[in-house]
């Protein structure tokens, strides 16, 4: 008796089988190692390996662009998904980015530059807290507010070059990144408009050519001259979607 009884729940587990893994699994795996890399760039910036910690900044935004790829590829979007990548930039292009920040310049003002460095978490939770409350399809080509991921890229490349090239003396280093992150801060929170980076094919090389074009001259300037072109060129897009925003207030004022 007891072995029919084995038999049918061997046979009945059999039948069952494996439970499939979800569409979303595939894209959470770059989601979770997005969030690694943070903590990794984390790390490392408490230990004062600050050229480590910028690249895992880095490449938490690589997985952080290649999660959503790869989520539009096996149509494997989810609720559980745009959840879990918002926890992960928090991490990432949050936290990391803001104790980047402390560590390397602005640990010398004590409580201060805590507070300020803070700026940078709360920002960007704001930022990513407004973004879910907002439908995540409804934002078109654009997005309200500086993204987070442009913010940590941007404070990455400021603190590679001074590590490559230290122009600035340490009074100067820490007053440029104290107003650094304060309008970086803002402009997260603000409702400036920036665009969305093309996707690179031939469908947005036909409908933005020059956009694209300028993007991968971007890319081969950064190749070539290194942290101090991708601090430059982070800085072109900040500014590029400021005067984008102003020139839209104003032609809705006149009009």
């Amino acid at each position: 008796m007891k072995e029919q009884d084995r038999n049918s729940s061997a046979k009945k587990y059999a039948g069952s089988g494996f439970p499939a893994l979800s569409r979303s699994f595939v894209p959470s795996v770059f989601t979770v190692m997005n969030m690694v890399c943070g903590y990794v760039a984390i790390v490392m910036a408490g230990a004062a390996h600050f050229h480590a910690a910028g690249w895992f900044i880095i490449i938490a935004a690589f997985f952080d662009v290649f999660d959503g790829y790869v989520a539009r590829l096996t149509n494997g979007a989810s609720e559980f998904g745009g959840e879990l990548d918002s926890l992960s930039d928090l991490v990432s292009f949050g936290v990391a980015p803001a104790y980047l920040v402390y560590n390397f310049a602005l640990s010398p003002m004590g409580a201060a530059g805590v507070m300020v460095s803070s700026l940078l978490v709360i920002g960007s939770a704001l930022r990513l807290a407004r973004y879910n409350v907002v439908n995540r399809e409804s934002r078109g080509d654009s997005f309200s507010g500086l993204p987070t991921s442009a913010q940590a890229l941007t404070v990455v490349g400021f603190v590679l070059w001074m590590l490559s090239d230290p122009l600035l003396s340490q009074a100067r280093l820490i007053a440029v990144l104290s107003w650094m992150t304060i309008i970086l801060s803002m402009l997260m929170v603000s409702k400036v408009n920036y665009q969305t980076f093309p996707r690179l094919n031939l469908d947005s090389l036909r409908a933005q050519p020059l956009q694209t074009g300028l993007y991968i001259a971007v890319f081969f300037c950064v190749l070539i001259f290194h942290a101090k072109a991708f601090f430059l060129a982070m800085l072109l897009y900040i500014l590029l979607g400021v005067m984008r925003s102003l020139s839209l207030m104003v032609r809705q004022t006149v009009l």
